[in-house]
């Protein structure tokens, strides 16, 4: 008895054992099933993927990218293209100097009066004529129509086409000082010395003559008020509309010389109307200064302001 439950308990495991390999058995298959199933449904849309709109915008968006970055590198070679043409007369007027001051502290040097001349002569020319050209292409507008040189419309030159103009302008006196000492030396050989003493002469005046372009560009790197465009009289203006109480970070600087930008924050009576504010001093702004971009932020007037630093009205 004990021998026959003995051999049916073995019978049982047994029957468990293989059953539970046949379901180890068949699951790889189930699973091998369901991947195919789900790889043939992605073969079967692939537009489930792709979206040909956001394709497109992605595009767009990559191509006005590059074409802001072209701009962004564009505004950044304007100023220091003028940077460094200014930096390479400051450059040759140095070379020019040294050699002058060893000239005469050596004295044995010679000068072939005629070559130097004719050289001296046709290097003129040349830069009349270079600076004639950049003369009609920087101030290339009409004439007639009650024009008039204010302050605004020399804001509007480029600072690249300037620096080359300053850059002839220093090549044309260093050639005048040297036609200049050519002239003399040709007639007076003796008077060798000149050479050297028209070029501190003439080195001086080149240099007087990068000093304003110089400066408009140190201007635009440190984010200085641009020219033309007055601290006080742009607040006093803001301050004339009617319903503004105070106003507070007011910053103006430019991005280049033709481009000034303001920001400000503008304090307003209560139960007066933000947009017409907002219209008004808009209008004034850019038809008396003429701001590339203007950001103005409206908000409510508060007693509080009076004792607040931070919103205290800017100071000359």
């Amino acid at each position: 008895m004990e021998a026959a439950e003995k051999q049916h308990l073995l019978d049982g495991r047994r029957g468990v054992g293989s059953y539970t390999r046949s379901l180890w058995q068949d699951k790889p298959a189930v699973e091998l099933a369901a991947h195919s199933n789900h790889y043939c449904h992605a073969q079967e849309n692939p537009s489930s993927h792709y979206d040909p709109k956001k394709e497109r915008a992605r595009r767009q968006l990559y191509v006005a990218s590059a074409v802001c970055l072209v701009f962004m590198i564009g505004e950044v070679i304007e100023i220091l293209g003028a940077l460094l043409s200014v930096l390479s007369i400051w450059v040759v007027t140095g070379v020019l100097v040294y050699l002058a001051v060893e000239r005469l502290i050596s004295g044995d040097y010679e000068i072939e009066g005629g070559t130097m001349l004719i050289t001296s002569g046709s290097a003129v020319v040349v830069n009349i004529i270079m600076g004639l050209i950049l003369y009609q292409s920087g101030h290339g507008h009409s004439h007639g129509n009650g024009h008039s040189h204010d302050d605004t419309s020399q804001q509007q030159e480029n600072p690249s086409v300037r620096a080359a103009f300053i850059h002839v302008i220093g090549d044309f006196l260093q050639s005048l000082g040297v036609l200049v000492a050519a002239y003399i030396l040709y007639f007076k050989p003796e008077y060798k010395y000149v050479d050297p003493i028209c070029t501190f002469i003439f080195s001086i005046l080149v240099l007087g003559t990068t000093l304003t372009i110089l400066r408009d560009v140190i201007l635009i790197l440190m984010e200085g008020t641009p020219k033309g465009v007055n601290f006080t009289a742009v607040r006093d203006l803001l301050l004339s509309v009617e319903g503004v109480e105070a106003l507070h970070s007011l910053h103006i600087w430019a991005l280049t010389v033709a481009h000034p930008v303001l920001s400000v924050h503008i304090a307003i009576a209560q139960n007066t109307d933000a947009q017409a504010v907002l219209k008004v001093a808009s209008t004034r702004l850019q038809g008396k200064f003429h701001f590339h971009t203007m950001t103005i932020q409206i908000e409510n007037y508060s007693e509080d302001m009076k004792d607040c630093q931070a919103c205290q009205g800017p100071s000359d």
